[in-house]
C-alpha cells in the first residue's frame, strides 16, 4: 500500500470499470459507483485531489492504494478530525469485484491499523456498515472491530440500518507478515499532527 498518485489514476479506473460490487446494491453511504465512464473517473480524481488540497491538522485523510501479485486492487484509508486531542478516525476502504473472496480485503484492512496504532499514534479506529453488508461487517469482525451501536440513514429513499465498529489497540487481529511503514514521521508533520494533545 502507498499513497496514490496521479500516474495510477488509469491502473485505478481499469478495475473502476470493471465494478466494486454488484450494480444492484448499494454499500457506500455515498453512492459513488452509481457513475459510470469519464464521470465516474473525474469524481474520483477530483475526490483525491481534494483530500489532498484539503489536508491540515483539524482534518485530514490518508487514502492509500493497494497493490496485490503486482496489480492495484483497491483502495484503504483513515479520515479523522481533531486528531491531536481525538486519536481517533474512520477507516474505509473498497476493492475491485474480482478481487473479492481472496482475504485480501482483511490484509489490507490489518495493515492499515496496524500502522494508525504503531506508526501514527492513533488510540482507536472505528468503521461501518450497513446491516445488509456482509462482506463488510465480516472483515471488520477478523480484524477484531466489535460493535458499538447502530443508527438509521436513509438509503435510495428508505431506512437502512448501519452497523458502528469501534477497534482498539489491544483488540487488533494482527496479521502474520510483518508490516513495515516508511514516511509516518514526515507524514505527521505535514498534517500537523505530531503535536501533543490538548490539555
Amino acid at each position: 500500500m502507498r499513497a496514490l498518485r496521479d500516474g495510477d489514476f488509469s491502473e485505478v479506473f481499469a478495475v473502476l470499470r470493471e465494478g466494486v460490487h454488484a450494480p444492484e446494491r448499494r454499500v457506500f453511504y455515498v453512492p459513488w459507483t452509481d457513475s459510470t465512464g469519464v464521470q465516474l473517473e473525474r469524481e474520483f480524481a477530483q475526490f483525491h485531489w481534494r483530500q489532498r488540497a484539503e489536508m491540515s491538522p483539524e482534518r485530514w485523510a490518508l487514502e492509500l492504494g493497494v497493490w496485490h501479485e503486482g496489480s492495484f486492487v483497491g483502495m484503504q484509508g483513515v479520515s479523522t478530525s481533531d486528531f491531536p486531542v481525538t486519536r481517533t478516525g474512520e477507516t474505509g476502504s473498497w476493492l475491485g469485484r474480482r478481487f473479492h473472496g481472496r482475504g485480501i480485503g482483511t490484509l489490507m484492512r490489518q495493515a492499515l491499523c496496524v500502522a494508525c496504532f504503531d506508526h501514527l499514534g492513533f488510540e482507536e479506529v472505528t468503521s461501518g456498515a450497513f446491516s445488509d453488508n456482509p462482506e463488510s461487517l465480516g472483515v471488520s469482525r477478523k480484524v477484531g472491530y466489535v460493535r458499538d451501536g447502530e443508527s438509521r440513514l436513509v438509503r435510495d429513499g428508505a431506512v437502512a440500518t448501519n452497523v458502528r465498529l469501534v477497534l482498539t489497540p489491544d483488540a487488533l487481529v494482527r496479521p502474520s507478515y510483518a508490516v513495515e511503514v516508511e514516511g509516518a514521521a514526515a507524514f505527521l508533520d505535514l498534517v500537523g499532527a505530531g503535536q501533543a494533545r490538548a490539555t
